[in-house]
């Protein structure tokens, strides 16, 4: 097994991920948006250091 070091964001992100179904319905929408914003600034992340 190989171990990999996490960003704060990619923590987040995968905790989230896990916490998605025990949110619903409560916190269901919030959660979602969370890990969509989450996502995406990730990805927006690695789009500026492949331009560098």
């Amino acid at each position: 097994m190989e171990k990999v070091t996490l960003t704060e964001k990619e923590y987040d992100l995968i905790m989230a991920i896990r916490n998605y179904k025990k949110s619903y319905p409560n916190g269901y929408p919030e959660i979602l948006w969370y890990i969509e914003r989450l996502f995406n600034e990730l990805l927006d992340e690695r789009e500026e250091k492949k331009e560098k």
